[in-house]
């Protein structure tokens, strides 16, 4: 029987939510969906306030970033990288260091992942100088990377994410498999990762990709390697899309996050169950500083040394 190219979805109880943990069955779905499609749906995580004063603030930061000359665009302008504020006003335990999703992670990274990388992915509706366009599909893990799981990407949509406002096409399955040799840009390069067209095409006829609608709430994990690409925003409103990386506790990378020192106590290894590589810094220095920090290749997931077995 053929793969359904729509991601496994769990939809969470309220009494998961009250233990701050999932039952073993849904544990169990979690790990086998991030097994086999590289993709797994948690609904009704987040609570919606939360992510609508996050969306307030993060879509006006959205407008300044992109009248800027060098707006921090992926691959085409109407796509940008976009930070978010990492002080005690803005920051939420449910969104950034949610129990249930590190639970999902350290099952399959194993226990005490690092949180290394905090970001965010905004499409922004059409302008004359944005049209509509497409992302090319591709991967983040545009080196040459492990064979086996090594970081869970953490997405969290700020609104429902629909195929008008620019919800991520996603290729299941793709993480199991690819290597750098299916990739036409190397790190370093605008479109790094890019997936060769002659697999695009072989993958299609196998198991085709698909645009989920990802409901306001949810928390998407997928497996850093999975094919994917980012579509254009047909409405009239920014979607914004916050990124975190757990990685394996084995895996050497060595990028750090910027917190307002205020959240130190907030984000201890006893408290989150992660290691957070953080810099702490003001919060009037946060607040000068995340908008101009380097975006895309800038940032790097590979590893400092790599071992041959």
């Amino acid at each position: 029987m053929a793969l359904s190219a729509e991601p496994i979805v769990i939809r969470i109880s309220s009494t998961e939510i009250e233990n701050a943990s999932l039952t073993q069955q849904n544990l169990e779905i979690a790990t086998r969906a991030l097994h086999r499609d590289g993709l797994v749906v948690i609904e009704d995580l987040i609570p919606h306030e939360i992510l609508d004063s996050l969306n307030d603030y993060m879509i006006k930061d959205a407008y300044e970033l992109r009248s800027r000359k060098d707006s921090p665009f992926n691959y085409h302008r109407g796509n940008i990288q976009q930070d978010p504020l990492l002080t005690t006003e803005l920051f939420s335990d449910e969104v950034y260091v949610n129990p249930i999703i590190t639970q999902i992670t350290s099952t399959t990274l194993g226990p005490k992942p690092s949180l290394r990388f905090i970001s965010g992915n905004t499409a922004l509706p059409p302008s004359p100088d944005a049209p509509p366009k497409s992302q090319p599909t591709h991967t983040d893990a545009d080196f040459n990377h492990p064979e086996i799981p090594f970081a869970l990407v953490i997405n969290v949509p700020l609104v429902t994410m629909t195929p008008e406002n620019g919800s991520t096409e996603v290729w299941l399955g793709t993480h199991a498999n690819t290597t750098i040799a299916d990739q036409e840009g190397a790190h370093g390069d605008r479109a790094s990762g890019r997936i060769k067209s002659n697999l695009l095409r072989d993958r299609r006829a196998q198991r085709p990709p698909c645009q989920p609608v990802v409901k306001k709430g949810s928390v998407v994990v997928r497996d850093l390697r999975l094919w994917h690409g980012g579509m254009p925003n047909m409405s009239k409103d920014p979607r914004v899309m916050l990124a975190f990386i757990h990685f394996a506790p084995w895996y050497r990378n060595q990028m750090q996050v910027e917190f307002a020192e205020e959240l130190r106590e907030r984000l201890t290894l006893e408290r989150t169950g992660l290691h957070v590589a953080a810099i702490y810094v003001s919060s009037q220095e946060l607040a000068q500083n995340y908008l101009s920090r380097p975006y895309g290749n800038a940032y790097d997931f590979d590893q400092t040394e790599k071992l041959v077995i």
